[in-house]
C-alpha cells in the first residue's frame, strides 16, 4: 500500500518541475523581445535617378495669336452686287475676285467719255488746218493777225479738252476696275457680310468680307519686366533671333515654333510687364488668331545640368526639398534650388549630385531616417495613383 502511495507523489513533483522549467523560458523569451524590438516595415516608394544633360532655359508667359495681315474688303465705289465668288472660310490668294458689282454704269461712262474725245479729236484736226491756211494766208497779208490769234486760241482749247477727255476715261476706268472686289492678301476668307443683289458702298463700315493671312503669324505675349536685360543680354551675346515655342493651353501641345520679332519699345506700367511680338510660319496652321496659348522664349541651353522628376520637388515652411535614399535604403530630406519645371522635368540649381536616387511617388509617408523598398513598373504606377487618391488635401 505505501508504494502505490510513493509513485504518484514522484509523478506530481515531476510535472511540477516541468512546468516551472515552461514559465521560466517564457519569462526568458518574453525579456528578450522587449530587450529588442522588431524592426518598422519598410515603406514602398517609386524612385527614380537624378540624370545630368543638356536642359533649356525658358522664360514662359501667357501670349494671344494675331493675324500676321487683317484686311477687310470693302467696295471704293457704290453698286449692285451681281455675284458672290467666295465661299466662306476658303483660301485665296492676293487678286482673286471675290465679288463683282454691277460694271454697266461705269462702262457707260468709259463709252461716253471716249466719245467726247473722238470728237474733240475730229475738231481739232480741223482746227490745226484752218490755222495752217490762216498763217499761210497771213504771210501773204490776206488775213489779220487777230483771225489767226483766234484760230490758235481754238486750237489751244481742243488740245485741253482731249487732255480733260483722256482723264475722265482714265478716272472711269478705274472706277470700272473697282467693280471687281479682289483679295488684296493670301489668307483665308471669313463671314460673307453682304449677299447678291445688295447695294453696296464705301460707307459700308462691314465691307464684303473679312481676309486674314495665317501663314505666317503672329504672338503678342507678355513677360515680367525683370526679364527684360535677360533678353537684352542673351539678343546681344547671340547676335541671332530667339526661339519662342507656342503651346496649347493646357501645356501639353506644341503648336509652333517661330522666332522672337520684337521686343515692345515701352513697359507696360500697369502690369510691370513687357511685350514681346514673336513670328511662326504656321504651315500647319495649329495657330489661330485670337487663340490664346503659352509661350516660351527659349534664354539659353544649361550644359549638364541636373534634372529630376517634378513629383520629385516637395515644398516646405523653408522652401523646396526632396527626399535622397540613402545607400542603406533609409531616407534623408534634403533642400534644393529649383531653376524650372517644364515638360515634367525640374531643373536643379543646387542640392542634388547626379546619379544620387531621389523619392518620385510615396513622400507623404515617409520621414527621415525611413526604410524603403522600391516598386518597379507595373506596381509602381498602381501605387502612385493609391498615393494620389490617399495623398492628403494641401
Amino acid at each position: 500500500m505505501k508504494k502505490k502511495v510513493v509513485i504518484p507523489a514522484i509523478l506530481l513533483t515531476a510535472v511540477l518541475a516541468a512546468g516551472s522549467l515552461y514559465f521560466a523560458h517564457n519569462q526568458a523569451l518574453e525579456k528578450a523581445s522587449a530587450a529588442t524590438p522588431a524592426a518598422p516595415p519598410s515603406v514602398p516608394i517609386v524612385a527614380g535617378t537624378v540624370t545630368q544633360h543638356d536642359v533649356p532655359i525658358y522664360l514662359t508667359g501667357v501670349g494671344t495669336v494675331i493675324a500676321y495681315n487683317t484686311d477687310i474688303v470693302r467696295a471704293q465705289i457704290q453698286g449692285q452686287i451681281i455675284s458672290i465668288n467666295f465661299t466662306e472660310g476658303q483660301r485665296v490668294h492676293a487678286g482673286d475676285l471675290l465679288a463683282q458689282i454691277d460694271p454697266r454704269p461705269y462702262q457707260a461712262l468709259i463709252d461716253q467719255y471716249t466719245g467726247n474725245l473722238e470728237r474733240d479729236q475730229a475738231q481739232l484736226k480741223n482746227a490745226q488746218a484752218n490755222l495752217t491756211r490762216y498763217t499761210t494766208l497771213g504771210d501773204k497779208g490776206w488775213a489779220t493777225p487777230q483771225l489767226i490769234e483766234t484760230q490758235q486760241a481754238q486750237v489751244g482749247e481742243l488740245q485741253a479738252a482731249i487732255k480733260t477727255d483722256r482723264a475722265l476715261i482714265d478716272s472711269a476706268k478705274v472706277q470700272l476696275s473697282y467693280t471687281r472686289l479682289t483679295s488684296p492678301i493670301d489668307g483665308v476668307a471669313g463671314i460673307r457680310q453682304i449677299d447678291v443683289g445688295n447695294i453696296i458702298s464705301p460707307s459700308n463700315t462691314n465691307g464684303l468680307v473679312v481676309v486674314t493671312q495665317i501663314d505666317p503669324i503672329s504672338l503678342i505675349f507678355t513677360l515680367p519686366e525683370t526679364s527684360l536685360p535677360k533678353i537684352q543680354q542673351q539678343q546681344q551675346k547671340t547676335k541671332t533671333p530667339l526661339s519662342v515655342l507656342a503651346y496649347s493651353q493646357d501645356d501639353t501641345t506644341l503648336l509652333d515654333q517661330g522666332v522672337l520679332g520684337l521686343v515692345n519699345n515701352e513697359i507696360l506700367q500697369t502690369t510691370g510687364s513687357i511685350q514681346l511680338k514673336a513670328n511662326f510660319a504656321n504651315k500647319s496652321n495649329k495657330l489661330w488668331p485670337g487663340e490664346l496659348v503659352n509661350a516660351r522664349l527659349l534664354l539659353d541651353t544649361r550644359h549638364n545640368g541636373l534634372t529630376v522628376p517634378a513629383a520629385v520637388v516637395q515644398q516646405g515652411a523653408k522652401g523646396p526639398y526632396a527626399y535622397v535614399v540613402n545607400p542603406d535604403n533609409t531616407v534623408s530630406i534634403r533642400p534644393i534650388k529649383v531653376a524650372q519645371i517644364s515638360d515634367g522635368q525640374a531643373l536643379i540649381d543646387s542640392g542634388l549630385k547626379a546619379n544620387e536616387q531621389v523619392v518620385v511617388d510615396g513622400q507623404y509617408k515617409l520621414q527621415p531616417g525611413t526604410h524603403v523598398t522600391f516598386l518597379h513598373g507595373q506596381a509602381a504606377q498602381e501605387a502612385a495613383a493609391q498615393d494620389a487618391l490617399q495623398a492628403p488635401i494641401p
